[in-house]
């Protein structure tokens, strides 16, 4: 059976009092869409079988600490998709996709009943058979492979030049696969890990596609005064043809930090969920469930932040 890239999980936050709460409320937590079949429930995306296509919704869930919190975030599902589809528009000349449309009026009849919960958070696509490797591009030393550098001089096996630090820009971009562990992190590999599991042919052409994808997104974020620090995408087949799929270039998917206030040396401002992290440091929650609410004023502040990485990089507004 194709596989979705999308992993099952099973959280306390996703309950029956959260799975009304678009009625009640702007913030979209978890959709119900009557008898269309749910293929599964990830962190964020709600994922449906539509005859021989998959639809992908975004919610406002947000994790942490691979948690999911019970605030969502107002717009962040909205972000995530119309951002993904400005990237794959962007990007049609460089590899094919996994988009189909977002466009509710030409869905199926059976999703038309659920618009409220659909429109500009939804995305109809075609179904790939998932390759199970996070294919990841760095540009800069930032999170886990600056933690790697700092103890071992490498990423994912990679040497790097001697006294870099934290968020210097790498001498040039590098390719540093991930695979799903057990637990469900990202754990990362050596691109020769990678060639024995899937061959050196796809491992080469996923690692090229990769750099290419991250070189020219990070060269237009650059002229909107982003750094795109870096990314990860996920691959697979559709008819043969290896497709870009899940989401693109996101705030979940990626760190964008502001040109204007970088300075190596350090974390950088970001704009992803860092209020968020902030909080929950701050609070001293032990990363174990319950997870907590999230006050207004740290939901809003990261709802900003996803709002403005949309609008700086599309031009746009949601």
């Amino acid at each position: 059976m194709p596989q979705t890239g999308y992993h099952l999980i099973c959280s306390p936050d996703l309950n029956a009092e959260a799975s009304v709460t678009f009625i009640k409320n702007p913030v979209l937590l978890q959709t119900d869409l009557g008898d269309v079949p749910l293929r599964a429930r990830g962190k964020v995306r709600d994922v449906y079988s539509v005859d021989d296509r998959l639809l992908i919704v975004a919610t406002d869930r947000i994790s942490a600490f691979d948690y999911i919190l019970a605030t969502g975030i107002p717009d962040k599902g909205r972000v995530l998709t119309q951002l993904s589809i400005f990237w794959f528009d962007f990007l049609k000349f460089v590899t094919p996709t996994h988009f189909l449309t977002a466009n509710v009026d030409e869905y199926p009849a059976e999703l038309q009943p659920y618009r409220d919960q659909l429109e500009g958070r939804s995305m109809l696509v075609k179904r790939a058979e998932m390759i199970e490797i996070e294919c990841v591009a760095r540009g800069y030393l930032s999170g886990s492979g600056w933690k790697e550098y700092r103890d071992h001089g490498t990423v994912c096996g990679i040497e790097l030049p001697a006294g870099l630090r934290e968020s210097d820009a790498l001498p040039e971009p590098i390719f540093t696969p991930a695979t799903k562990a057990q637990s469900g992190h990202d754990e990362n590999v050596s691109f020769a890990h990678v060639v024995s599991l899937i061959g050196e042919e796809l491992a080469v052409r996923l690692r090229d596609l990769t750099l290419e994808i991250y070189s020219q997104a990070a060269r237009y974020a650059r002229t909107k005064g982003i750094i795109l620090a870096d990314t990860k995408f996920e691959f697979g087949f559709v008819d043969g043809q290896l497709v870009l799929g899940d989401e693109v270039l996101t705030p979940d998917s990626s760190r964008f930090w502001p040109a204007d206030s970088y300075a190596p040396g350090g974390a950088q401002l970001s704009f992803d969920k860092q209020f968020v992290r902030d909080y929950l440091e701050s609070i001293h929650w032990n990363k174990q469930p319950p997870a907590p609410a999230l006050p207004a004023d740290v939901a809003e502040k990261t709802a900003e932040k996803y709002r403005q990485a949309y609008q700086i990089l599309s031009g746009r507004s949601l």
